[in-house]
């Protein structure tokens, strides 16, 4: 059997060091790919590809500071390193397949690499899912701040981009163009006052969720979600989901699987060693308007190919 420790050393096909932070899984061709922060040496988002889940193969670093850049219809700054040679920082990246374009597209948290007052978005495309990225650089949507983020593809197509504005204070709904390279509209505000990031959306039985966590830093925190019967709203009062800390996570995504099962994956930071962190999956049970999650120490694969959570 196959095993994910939560907290442990996820490991890929050749015994590395997954590297994937505040990422996102994208399914296609048979694949799920997972996009994740990769903070070593030049780079900046890795990608990963599993059948199943469990193993994982190593594809490329899509993103680095020598990736090739391009302008595009809107005004941004090409900028992947500082002035004086060191790297930006390039934060929750999220990867969506846009059929019309027949494109990937990747929209990530940007900031200056110094501190965090440029607050802002990035695009960057490319026309398989793990080739070389093009970026197209940063800006602030609608002039808003941008922090951490998510993307949500709808079932007609339609996607959103949602992120952390205003210092921190509000969440944004923004609605993308059918290209996925700018935005049409901002939708709503969410939660204004109450510090809320890290967001990841699902939608079930035509009922939008959204998990986030409060603003503590590297320390976790309670999780909390609210749902609407439209990405618009109205969006309900925050409630809590899992325990005080999340199980010692903050959320990073959502899966719905190939087969319909629902899974949290989170980070579980390590505040003293960033490259000590590890990830947590859990099954996440969604009914009567409540999302939960409880603990378990590791997921399996049987050897029937299903997965199954399990304390032994």
């Amino acid at each position: 059997m196959k095993e994910l420790v939560n907290g442990g050393k996820w490991l890929d096909q050749d015994g590395n060091l997954i590297h994937a932070h505040g990422g996102h899984i994208l399914f296609y061709n048979d694949y799920y790919y997972w996009y994740g922060e990769d903070r070593r040496d030049n780079y900046y988002v890795s990608c990963y590809r599993s059948k199943d889940l469990f193993t994982w193969e190593f594809r490329n670093h899509i993103l680095t500071t020598d990736s090739p850049t391009s302008g595009m219809r809107i005004r941004t700054k090409l900028k992947l390193k500082r002035e004086d040679g060191g790297k930006v920082n390039l934060e929750r990246p999220k990867v969506l397949f846009n059929e019309k374009m027949k494109q990937f597209v990747l929209w990530v948290h940007f900031e200056n690499g110094e501190n965090y007052k440029d607050a802002a978005c990035a695009i960057a495309t490319s026309d398989t899912p793990d080739g070389d990225f093009t970026y197209h650089g940063h800006f602030n949507p609608l002039g808003y701040m941008s922090r951490d983020c998510t993307l949500y593809q709808d079932d007609d197509g339609t996607a959103y981009f949602i992120s952390a504005a205003r210092d921190n204070a509000d969440l944004h709904i923004y609605r993308l163009q059918d290209d996925y390279l700018n935005i049409e509209k901002l939708v709503t505000q969410l939660w204004q006052g109450e510090y809320r990031e890290a967001p990841a959306v699902i939608k079930e039985e035509n009922v939008y969720y959204m998990c986030n966590s409060f603003c503590t830093g590297w320390a976790p925190n309670q999780g909390k979600f609210g749902f609407a019967k439209n990405m618009g709203g109205p969006w309900s009062v925050l409630e809590g989901f899992g325990d005080e800390t999340t199980y010692s996570s903050q959320p990073a995504f959502i899966l719905k699987t190939q087969d319909g099962q629902l899974f949290y994956f989170g980070d579980r930071w390590d505040a003293k060693d960033y490259f000590n962190s590890s990830y947590v999956v859990l099954p996440l049970e969604i009914s009567n308007h409540k999302m939960a999650i409880n603990y378990y120490e590791k997921a399996v694969l049987t050897d029937s190919g299903k997965i199954k959570f399990t304390n032994e």
